[in-house]
């Protein structure tokens, strides 16, 4: 029978809060507002040389370092088809039909992705994190998977494979 090994790390301090809001149903959007958004994600693998999947401090401090680049800060989305999201050196500014809301840029994180969902958050943590991994220990899990909790119980998951 085949063996497989896997690491799931869920840290209390892997939180952030952040200010967003989505759209549905076409032309719905929501108001402005926030979430204490957890994170948490597993990664599978062969052993190394250690028995280790991965290094658990290095995983933990490179999660923790994109996590803490989301709190407290607005996200908005550049790929967004009806939410357009312009910046210039001290603000940023995104409009949806003739709504207007107008930022500090050093208060934004602008995200490559079409909506600020749990499910695109944990995507877009997930290929933040792949790509630190690859950087920083020439090393890619077989597959990581993601989550993102909105509100105690309400999560998002991605799954790279």
């Amino acid at each position: 029978m085949p063996v497989r090994h896997w690491v799931k790390l869920t840290k209390d301090h892997l939180v952030f809060s952040a200010g967003h809001f989505i759209t549905f149903g076409g032309n719905i959007c929501e108001r402005i507002h926030g979430h204490n958004y957890r994170v948490e994600v597993e990664l599978h693998g062969p052993l190394d040389d250690n028995h280790y999947v991965v290094d658990f401090i290095a995983l933990r401090d490179s999660l923790q370092e994109i996590v803490t680049g989301l709190d407290h800060r607005m996200l908005l989305p550049t790929r967004h088809p009806a939410i357009h999201v312009t910046s210039d050196a001290q603000e940023v500014t995104a409009t949806f039909e003739e709504r207007r809301w107008v930022f500090p840029k050093e208060e934004c994180i602008l995200l490559d992705i079409p909506n600020t969902t749990t499910e695109l958050l944990a995507q877009w943590i997930g290929q933040q994190l792949l790509a630190t991994l690859q950087q920083k220990l020439e090393w890619k899990p077989e597959v990581l998977r993601v989550g993102v909790d909105e509100n105690y119980g309400q999560w998002g998951y991605c799954e790279f494979s």
